[in-house]
């Protein structure tokens, strides 16, 4: 699948905050940011169109997986029943 870039403004002092604490615990800034992503896409993107995204291939694993988890009864990501 095609990537995007995505630019936001944060607080310079805690964006530096966090690559500081993040770097404590070996974490990853962007491999966080993309989970995030990926939680937000399960959230508010309705089942039926991600199933149809996912058909057309090319879909990052961490999408695929917790798309797979939510179909087995996984985690409740917060989005309503009525997708």
């Amino acid at each position: 699948m095609k990537q995007a870039v995505v630019t936001i403004k944060y607080d310079e002092e805690k964006l530096n905050a966090i690559r500081q604490y993040m770097g404590k615990k070996d974490a990853d800034f962007e491999t966080e940011l993309n989970d995030v992503l990926g939680k937000m896409y399960e959230k508010y993107v309705p089942q039926a169109v991600r199933e149809y995204i996912e058909s057309r291939g090319n879909v990052p694993p961490a999408i695929q997986r917790a798309n797979k988890s939510q179909a087995r009864g996984g985690a409740n990501t917060g989005a309503s029943s009525t997708e």
